[in-house]
This record gives structure tokens, sequence and C-alpha cells, in this order.
């Protein structure tokens, strides 16, 4: 990296940190931090649930999966979340908005204790907090990886870089800090991502073709739909789990649409994220795809995008790509953090400390900035050991995507009321089940991918609906009314 790539990314810490500033005077109360006051614009919580999707993973185990498997990378991961997006915007996402008017909750976990009990709320709220940690922690590598391959600096500088401005710009200006960098990092990550695609079909020297023609310059398998181990059970395997992860069983997300104003709202929103899934990564993957054709035989793949950015852009525009996957995996830490945070001042401490139930608008406000600093601080600590638990991609599939179905479950179907059988014992049994189920995978592997990311979810949703459709228990008034509230259609 030269001077004015460094300049370059400069100017985009400078904005993260003035948007954080502006945020600070915004921000009142825990209702400001969390949910932004519940007065998010469709167009701005589209934009922002579909960037938090992003980080630099994307373009470092995605990248890596792009090189040796080809187009399948987009049929898995961007087309399943397109769709399972699409549907959440129809059965989820307006729930979760008027769960918020409803209930006034400011955290995804909060409605948790009306639906089923303290106990159950308590161990998604937990067992959820401890995943985020490993997920979080793995984004925060992922960009310290390419952030050594851009500039050669180490990869523990690289963690305490990203971890010190996310900590900084999120603890201060809250969820109007991070939604506004998520539209300034879509600004950016659409001029890069250009810039990137034009600069490849240049470089290929077939004009418009060359995003047809190659495929011709690749493996055969490269262009195929499935190409193994990510067969088509494996992609079914992933839409289920984006279906739970995109419609709130990740928390962050929830809070995109739990801050609207309304159902219709919240449903705009997510049918915006839904097509960005479907197209932008089409343009995004492409110089992914086409790495092998520059640098044949890598030894590391996952390091194919960072050496195509190096080798073919100029000064500046190095910096811009750079700064682009630092909005990106700082928009997934950032609101992860603020989200969390959420969840362990409003569910998580006032269980083991009940005073603070009933703490003062300004005394909320500051728990809130101590507890987004501590859990930005544990995130740092694991990517630091991100070695121990298979690198980037093992936290962030292996580990995360394993785990999160067992915990999402009771969340997004506890909102439906088809399910309002399934009751606190269904959900705790479920978890239990599910988190079993990963520990048996991990100690005897089956071989199949598919079997293992998506073994713990099937099993965990099998629990949750049998056991509700079997129980002859009265479902409480409380939830009852709870569900008929959310069901209600908007004039």
């Amino acid at each position: 990296m030269e001077l004015l790539d460094w300049i370059v990314l400069s100017l985009y810490f400078i904005m993260l940190l003035a948007i954080g500033l502006w945020a600070y005077f915004k921000v009142k109360d825990s209702a400001d931090f969390y949910t932004a006051g519940g007065k998010l614009p469709w167009w701005l919580s589209g934009i922002s649930h579909h960037v938090s999707g992003y980080s630099g993973a994307v373009f470092v185990a995605y990248a890596g999966i792009a090189y040796t498997h080809g187009f399948t990378i987009y049929v898995w991961w961007a087309f399943t979340v397109g769709l399972a997006v699409m549907v959440a915007a129809f059965y989820i996402a307006p729930r979760w908005a008027r769960l918020r008017i409803v209930s006034g909750i400011q955290s995804p976990t909060e409605y948790l204790l009306v639906r089923y009990n303290l106990p159950t709320q308590q161990v998604i709220a937990w067992v959820g907090t401890i995943i985020k940690i490993f997920d979080t922690g793995g984004k925060l590598a992922a960009i310290a990886v390419l952030l050594n391959v851009f500039s050669g600096a180490s990869i523990t500088f690289g963690v305490l870089l990203v971890g010190f401005v996310s900590l900084l710009y999120i603890t201060v200006g809250g969820l109007w800090a991070d939604v506004w960098n998520d539209f300034g990092q879509f600004i950016i990550q659409i001029l890069a991502g250009l810039t990137m695609f034009v600069v490849i079909l240049i470089k290929l020297d077939d004009g418009i073709a060359g995003i047809l023609t190659l495929w011709d310059r690749l493996p055969k398998e490269n262009s195929e739909f499935f190409h193994d181990p990510y067969t088509v059970w494996f992609a079914l395997v992933m839409l289920i789990i984006n279906f739970f992860s995109y419609s709130g069983g990740t928390w962050n997300l929830a809070t995109r649409f739990i801050s609207t104003s309304s159902g219709k709202v919240a449903k705009k929103a997510a049918v915006l994220s839904s097509i960005l899934y479907f197209i932008w990564p089409l343009i995004l993957f492409y110089p992914m795809f086409a790495a092998p054709v520059f640098f044949e035989n890598l030894a590391d793949p996952t390091l194919s995008y960072g050496k195509m950015v190096m080798e073919f852009l100029p000064a500046g525009l190095v910096g811009l790509i750079l700064a682009s996957l630092f909005a990106n995996t700082l928009s997934m830490t950032a609101s992860d953090s603020n989200t969390v945070s959420s969840v362990i001042s409003r569910d998580i401490l006032p269980v083991l400390f009940p005073r603070l139930k009933n703490l003062s608008a300004s005394k909320s406000l500051g728990l809130a900035r101590i507890t987004t600093l501590c859990f930005t601080i544990l995130t740092i600590i694991t990517a630091l050991n991100s070695g121990h638990f298979g690198g980037v991609f093992g936290l962030m599939i292996t580990w995360f995507a394993a785990l999160l179905g067992p915990i999402a479950i009771p969340m997004i179907l506890g909102l439906l009321p088809a399910f309002k059988k399934s009751n606190g014992t269904s959900a705790f049994i479920s978890i239990a089940c599910g988190l079993l189920t990963f520990a048996v995978l991990k100690v005897f592997p089956v071989g199949t991918l598919a079997l293992e990311i998506g073994g713990p979810t099937l099993v965990s949703f099998l629990v949750f609906t049998i056991y509700g459709f079997m129980s002859r228990a009265d479902t409480p008034e409380e939830v009852e009314q709870l569900l008929l509230s959310l069901s209600k259609s908007e004039k």
C-alpha cells in the first residue's frame, strides 16, 4: 500500500468517527441507542439489513470457495439468503416491528419472557451471546487477514485496529451510528465492487462478453450450481439456516426490523434487502470467480481477492477497496456489538442484579455503553485466537451456522400462531437436543458437510415442532394475546 491508499483509508475512519459523534448527540436513552427510537425509514433499514450480512469473511473464506469451487458460492449463499429474506418479508419481518410497538422491546430476546418463560429466555440469551462472540471474532480475524495481504501488517495489529475503531464509534453512537455507517459503506462497496468488476473485464480482454466467456477458461465444475461438498442438500440446509438467521435469529438483523415504525415499513425493508442479495453478489463475486485465470494453483485460495486487488489496481483504488472491506466488517461487528449489548443489559444483567431493572434513562444508556464495550473486547480476544477454532471459515460456518439454528428456531417460530402450542418446555428441550447434536457431530464426524452444518438445526426443528403439536397444555392467555396482536394486518 502506498501513501495515497493510507490517506483514503484514513478518510474512511474519519467519516466513521464523524458519524459516531453525530449519533452521540442524537441518542438520548437506551431506546435510541438500541432501536433508533423506532424511526428507521424502510430504505435505510433495508440497506442496513443487507450490508449487515456481509463482512471481510466474504472476501477471505468465501473468496477461497469461489476460487476453488466457482459459481456454487453464489447459489448456496447469496441466492439462498435472498430467497430466505423474501419469505421473511411476508411472514416474519412485520411481526418484529409490531412486537416493539406492542411490547416496547429493545432487544430481540426480550419478548421470550412472555412467549415462553424466564429459564428459556435466559438459555437463549446466554447461548446466543456466546455464539456471537465466536461469529464476530471470525469477522474481525477475516479483515485482519486482508489487511495483512494489502499492507503486510500483522494479524494481531489488524484485529486490534478494526476492533478499536468498531468499539469507539458504536459505543458512542449506538444503532444510529451503525445504520448510517451501513449506508456509507454501501456506497463505498458499490464503487469498489464496480471498479473491480470493470478492471477484471478489461484484463480478460473479451469486453462485456467476458461475463460469459470467463467460464470457458475455468474448470468445467466451476460453472456448475453444485460442486461437491457444496451439494444440493448443502444448499437446502443453508436455505433453512439462512431463513432462521436473516429473519431475525441473527439478532442484529432482527434489530433492523424492530427499529422500523410499522410492520409495513419492515416488510418493505426486507424486500429491498432480498432484491439486493439476488443482484449485487453476482457483480461482487465476479472477480473472485476469475481469480484462477490470473493466479493458478494458489497455496492459500483465501488470499486470492487480496492478491487481485494488489496486482491490478493503482494507488488510491487499493485504499478504496480496503476501506470497503473495513466497512463491510465494521458494519457487522458494530451491529453485533450493539444488539448483543441490548440482550445483555436488558435480559441477562437485570436477572442477575434485580436493582438494574429500575435504572433511570441516563443510567440505562451508561449501562448500554459499558456492555457494548465489554462485548467488543471479548470478540477481539476471540479473533486473536481464531486459529484454535478452525480459522475464519471454522468460526463463520462450522461453529456459527451449526449453533445458530437451535436458538433461532424458538425465537422465529415463536412469533407464529401455528406454533403456539410449542411452549417453554419444547423450546428448552429443542435447544438442548440441537446443542447435543452439535457436540456429537464434533466428536463423531459424519463426513458430510450438509449434515454436519444442518444436523443441529434439523434436530431442534423436529423436537420443537413435534413436542408442540403433541402437547395438550393450554396456551396461556398472555401468549394468545401477544400472537394475536402480532398477526393483525395494518391498514
